[in-house]
């Protein structure tokens, strides 16, 4: 512990606290960190200037990242007839019907998402209860349920990050690993960045991006401006 404490202030020492860093800065900083003995996360926290308690403000959807998320990805395809053979040949890692959702029932949990085509849906009503708390359950908004099952499923195997506003109106999402480099973690950052702001309510009044922040696992955080990511995100367009 007393280890883990020291290279955290030595990457601490490492950022401007006042600074708010460019999206090329910010990444450069924290490809400059000290390592740890295994591959850190980076993460992204956005602040919006959104009210999570009204409906119409919910933010929430996914971003396919170009360069992945630097893990495995076991999807679950809920489905039936020919989307089952679909699915396979997309390459869902578990593809079935009742099966599955009687498993899923026991407490089976040992997957990372779930596709489902529209007709299919109500078959996991039963265990929402199951699905919900854990982030699993399929939703339109997410391109979880849909009725181009191939394409879903290879989406998800491909790394597409899911993400949520929270009652403080946080988003938190990861944009794969440290190793990745500066270059992928940009390209990957933007893909997210582009979507969330895309999903911007339309009864979100005022400034909708506040404040964006990147961190390894770890480590501390490096805060942006996000005037200039703005532009950067115009530019990548």
């Amino acid at each position: 512990m007393a280890n883990r404490g020291k290279i955290y202030k030595a990457n601490l020492a490492k950022v401007e606290k006042a600074k708010k860093y460019n999206l090329d800065e910010a990444l450069s900083v924290i490809d400059g960190f000290a390592a740890r003995k295994f591959d850190e996360t980076i993460e992204v926290a956005l602040n919006l200037g959104v009210d999570p308690k009204q409906s119409d403000q919910m933010v929430r959807g996914a971003a396919v990242l170009p360069h992945g998320i630097g893990k495995p990805v076991r999807v679950v395809a809920v489905v039936r007839g020919e989307a089952e053979k679909e699915a396979r040949e997309a390459g869902a890692d578990f593809v079935g019907n009742n099966d599955l959702i009687e498993k899923m029932e026991k407490g089976w949990v040992d997957f990372d998402r779930v596709v489902t085509t529209p007709e299919t849906l109500k078959d996991l009503t039963k265990i929402a209860k199951v699905l919900g708390p854990k982030g699993l359950m399929p939703n339109k908004k997410t391109g979880t349920v849909t009725a181009e099952i191939g394409k879903a499923v290879r989406e998800q195997k491909l790394g597409k990050v899911e993400y949520k506003v929270e009652k403080a109106g946080i988003v938190h999402a990861l944009i794969g690993k440290k190793s990745f480099g500066t270059t992928k973690l940009k390209e990957n950052f933007l893909a997210l960045f582009d979507s969330i702001v895309k999903a911007k309510p339309s009864t979100s009044k005022g400034i909708y991006i506040r404040k964006v922040s990147l961190s390894p696992s770890m480590g501390p955080s490096v805060h942006l401006d996000t005037t200039a990511l703005t532009a950067a995100s115009q530019a990548a367009v």
